[in-house]
């Protein structure tokens, strides 16, 4: 999606660094560019300004994670990376404010943590992306491109090679792409993926019934995949 929080790892343990690959695994809206063990080998993909979100271990060798982030900040000011600081101990919780920084989780955390940390980074980043959102996307139909106002969109379902367009006026489009595509494309503040064939426009779920969203004609069911990031977004409407 869009909205997909582009991510890495810096942490020099290998456990560690496991864990939080899983969890960003896990996480649909997230989307792993790599692992590092030493925060300079990561410069690179930092420097290109692909990196939205750095998970930053605090005790790396060489230069440590806080005085990493400092010279990320006094490089890019208010444009670099959000940071996720990682740290057995809580003695740098305050310092990492001074850049910044969404959070700071203390080893060990469960999933639950890493969770509502992530959501609040990624709220923040969409929050900066807001104004640049497109209003429509071009979609691959037969032999043309075909632009597709985004609100006129119920939900987009997955048919293989095929994406098919459901529209509030109840005519669908199809489209000669995969979900995933598409799914890049939009904007992650207005559509989820609640199921691996189905992205939602998040403004026109009609009503809520368990684990399962009505939208237009369907009943489409949120999947355990997706549910927890679901359930975030309906918490945060009531």
């Amino acid at each position: 999606m869009a909205g997909s929080v582009k991510c890495i790892v810096i942490d020099d343990d290998p456990d560690v660094s496991d864990y939080v690959v899983e969890m960003i695994n896990d996480t649909p809206f997230l989307d792993l560019v790599g692992a590092y063990s030493h925060s300079l080998i990561a410069m690179d993909i930092i420097g290109s300004g692909a990196i939205e979100l750095i998970f930053l271990d605090i005790n790396l060798p060489g230069i440590d994670g806080m005085s990493f982030a400092k010279s990320l900040y006094a490089e890019y000011g208010k444009s670099m990376p959000r940071i996720i600081f990682i740290s057995g101990s809580g003695d740098y919780a305050l310092e990492g404010y001074k850049v910044d920084a969404v959070d700071y989780l203390l080893k060990p955390f469960s999933y639950e943590v890493f969770f509502k940390a992530v959501l609040k980074a990624k709220n923040i980043i969409q929050a900066s992306n807001s104004s640049t959102a497109p209003e429509s996307i071009y979609l691959k139909v037969e032999h043309d491109l075909v632009r597709v106002s985004l609100a006129d969109v119920l939900y987009f379902e997955s048919m293989k090679d095929y994406v098919k367009v459901f529209k509030v006026d109840g005519t669908t489009v199809i489209a000669l792409s995969t979900l995933k595509a598409i799914e890049e494309k939009l904007p992650a503040d207005r559509f989820m993926r609640i199921h691996r064939s189905f992205i939602i426009a998040l403004n026109q779920i009609d009503s809520i019934q368990h684990n399962t969203v009505s939208i237009g004609k369907a009943a489409i069911p949120v999947t355990d995949q997706y549910k927890l990031q679901f359930r975030s977004y309906m918490d945060r409407l009531v």
